[in-house]
């Protein structure tokens, strides 16, 4: 009789143990490339290492969330972000019996496409490239294709369909990928407004009582209101929703955020500069192809738009990259002759 191994096991305990509406790993669509099973981790595992261990992960810690370049050890990066979305999202997973695994391989994969200096790149690069850009298309264009020196990571289809559709006019497929939906939402406000009170440019008063009398007056509070609505609600339900009266605070906090944060004229001081700095590196690389690496020029061989290979570039570089990029093309450096 041939032994079970540790993928089956853990597969057996997901039948047996999560809930009838869980992602179950051994029901996956599987990948877009077939490739033997791990004999230790079941798919969504598998997948959430692969992400872990990519180049564009490590590239987060130095990506901006809110505040471009700010002086402090203590403000969020996109990288420190989506920890937090994964730590929100595995709570609610956990609670609600559906796939921890899964969850944070979407979790962990959802920002893989920013560019630097957070939204503001991004909208640059949408205005350049003819076919427009998206980080949430460019954080499945990443894991399908741009990692791994053209051959993606070849996740599955599951956790692809949660990074693609995380952001709010779209709906993931699985539970797990609406739980982290929601859970990204719920990680930034809370975090941004974090940020926003150590740069002074809000503090907790300034928040509309109404919305503090229904979710709470600090990051504690909201979190705990914000989370226990999410599973108390979707246990009933068995989708992922919250009560009408947290998602109208919910939505009302995130309107109060973009009038007084995200378009805060103090926090924004610098944007200009980095729309203006990646408008001209698109230039630059536009007429100097040749100075992108080869695995990305190498995409225009198999039919790649130029401005979408630029966009690829420019899109992987962290905000301190595409200075020093900057600097490099257009700065001019002092001119010496040495004299000995």
């Amino acid at each position: 009789m041939k032994e079970i191994t540790i993928r089956e096991k853990i597969e057996q305990m997901e039948r047996e143990n999560l809930a009838s509406w869980a992602t179950l790993d051994e029901n996956s669509k599987g990948r877009d490339r077939d490739e033997p099973q791990c004999d230790i981790r079941p798919v969504f595992q598998r997948d959430r290492d692969r992400i872990l261990h990519s180049k564009s992960f490590r590239r987060l810690k130095n990506k901006t969330q809110v505040f471009l370049t700010p002086k402090g050890d203590h403000y969020r990066t996109r990288l420190s972000h989506t920890l937090e979305v994964s730590q929100n999202a595995r709570t609610i997973a956990k609670a609600l019996r559906l796939n921890e695994d899964l969850v944070e391989a979407i979790a962990l994969g959802h920002d893989l496409g920013h560019t630097p200096f957070g939204h503001s790149g991004e909208r640059v690069l949408n205005d350049l490239c003819e076919g427009g850009f998206v980080h949430s298309e460019q954080s499945v264009r990443i894991v399908e294709k741009l990692e791994k020196s053209g051959n993606g990571l070849n996740l599955t289809w599951e956790v692809r369909d949660g990074i693609k559709n995380h952001q709010t006019d779209s709906m993931p497929a699985t539970p797990e990928g609406q739980i982290v939906r929601l859970s990204d939402k719920i990680a930034y406000v809370n975090h941004d407004i974090d940020d926003a009170i150590r740069g002074n440019l809000l503090c907790e008063a300034d928040i509309p009582s109404d919305i503090r009398t229904v979710i709470g007056s600090s990051t504690k509070e909201r979190l705990d209101t914000l989370i226990h609505d999410v599973i108390i609600q979707s246990m009933n339900n068995e989708k992922i929703s919250m009560s009408d009266e947290i998602s109208q605070a919910m939505f009302d906090l995130r309107k109060f955020m973009f009038e007084h944060v995200y378009k805060n004229e103090i926090a924004k001081a610098e944007e200009v500069k980095a729309r203006r700095m990646i408008e001209q590196l698109f230039e630059y690389y536009m007429e100097n192809i040749d100075s992108i690496p080869d695995k990305f020029r190498n995409m225009l061989n198999e039919g790649e738009a130029k401005d979408r290979v630029v966009c690829d570039y420019i899109a992987g570089m962290t905000d301190q990259y595409a200075i020093s990029k900057f600097n490099e093309y257009y700065m001019p450096t002092a001119w010496h002759v040495d004299n000995f």
